[in-house]
């Protein structure tokens, strides 16, 4: 065998594959003789049919197969002789096959890039550190309140604080705002609507409008948008919105003792505290450790810069692509707005992909350097807990997974979590007290 290499890109090359006759021959032969043992005709027993009738009722379909085996073993042995570590699915081109001749073709590849590991001990990051305060407590306990709040129907007048439900129309500049901003029907027009009156509740200055409103009133309403506001038609703008009041509604809260604490499933108040305290305290540290693990990716990122295969690229970007308009969509967000910011979406989604597909090369030569490696105990590990938190049988999701390459995707999964634990390890860590944003957020 022959192999030639023709470098197209820094991540693509043209490899050319030359096989010899007798090599195309045996193959032949080979592929006849399966065909002969399970071959069937009258008066013959199964594979005792004769060879040259085999060979030529068959012809087409020996030919066929014997190509593909001899492309396939070929090609294999060339990438392994060649130490090619290949990324995709190669396309085989420029095929010379016949009998008696040598077989030829080509293969257009993607090869990983080659690059110098940055240092990656030692990474500089910053880690916040702190406990959960009081405040953050009595927040969350303040929430779990309003959860659990009643409506009551009052016939005063509307105060700050007060729920009223309403019914309104919009309009800028005469033309109503469901023809101008179809994909924010919120906006727009709305029936039945909620409004918690206080500052910064809905749209600039339209609760405010409604102190001392009546159930049954009518009022004539006129916001300004901000210039930044979220929907550029609207940005800057003013509107004047039509608004009857359908209800005025004071809120109930419950008391904060021991019977709402059991609503919860905590054994008294000083439970349900504790609880809250836990639960406040994990989600803070797994904020920190993320914040931590971005700081390692970014650090690396920053600190080599190597081409990309194309077709890697182009297969996240199109993933990310998806993930965007996915979001926007459950989000409300009109196919006619999303297609208005395609450009937008895509130059965000190549950016994020690139940066995807370059960490993942980074993280696996650090693996293959520190001998980090997933074995098999857990990825079964992974595979029952994910069996648990979607409550199905273990054999049927890991089915689900093996036909769709799921597996692949938890053994890279795991192996990134593995590879960043052991960054984090090895970082070089500056501890700062938890900052006021976050104490406050």
């Amino acid at each position: 065998m022959n192999v030639t290499l023709e470098t197209l890109a820094p991540c693509r090359k043209l490899m050319r594959v030359e096989v010899e006759a007798q090599a195309v021959d045996a193959a032949f032969e080979k592929v006849t003789s399966d065909f002969q043992r399970h071959a069937r005709f009258p008066g013959f027993r199964p594979g005792k049919a004769p060879r040259d009738r085999v060979a030529k009722t068959y012809a087409k379909k020996i030919e066929e197969e014997t190509k593909k085996e001899l492309i396939s073993e070929n090609f294999r042995k060339a990438v392994k002789d060649q130490k090619l570590n290949i990324v995709s699915v190669p396309d085989i081109e420029e095929i010379q096959f016949e009998r008696g001749q040598s077989l030829q073709f080509a293969a257009t590849i993607e090869i990983a890039p080659e690059f110098e590991l940055p240092e990656y001990r030692k990474l500089p990051v910053r880690r916040e550190v702190g406990q959960v305060s009081e405040a953050d407590i009595e927040r969350a306990l303040s929430v779990l309140r309003e959860q659990r709040a009643t409506y009551m129907d009052v016939a005063r007048p509307v105060q700050q604080e007060d729920f009223v439900v309403v019914n309104y129309t919009g309009a800028t500049d005469g033309k109503p705002l469901a023809e101008l901003i179809p994909d924010a029907p919120r906006l727009a027009q709305q029936d039945n609507f909620w409004i918690h009156i206080k500052p910064g509740s809905f749209l600039p200055g339209f609760g405010e409008q409604l102190v001392g409103a009546q159930t049954g009133e009518h009022r004539s309403i006129t916001v300004e948008f901000p210039a930044n506001f979220v929907s550029p038609q609207l940005a800057g703008q003013k509107a004047a919105y039509e608004v009857d009041v359908v209800q005025v509604k004071e809120r109930i809260l419950p008391e904060m003792n021991d019977e709402l604490a059991r609503v919860y499933g905590a054994e008294d108040l000083g439970k349900l505290r504790e609880g809250v305290r836990q639960d406040l305290q994990n989600e803070l540290n797994f904020k920190q450790r993320k914040d931590v693990r971005n700081q390692i990716v970014r650090a690396l990122l920053e600190r080599v810069q190597f081409d990309l295969p194309e077709s890697m690229v182009m297969s996240e970007t199109r993933n990310v692509i998806y993930d965007i308009v996915r979001e926007n969509q459950h989000r409300g967000v009109s196919k006619e707005n999303i297609d208005k910011q395609k450009d937008e979406i895509y130059n965000f989604a190549s950016a994020s992909a690139k940066e995807r597909v370059k960490i993942s090369f980074l993280l696996k030569r650090i693996a293959e350097k520190e001998g980090i490696r997933v074995d098999e105990p857990e990825i079964t590990q992974k595979i029952l807990l994910l069996a648990h938190q979607h409550q199905m049988k273990l054999d049927k999701l890991t089915k689900q997974l093996r036909d769709r390459g799921g597996l692949n995707e938890l053994h890279e999964e795991i192996l990134t979590t593995k590879v960043l634990d052991f960054l984090e390890l090895h970082a070089h860590v500056e501890e700062v007290p938890r900052s006021a944003e976050t104490t406050e957020g």
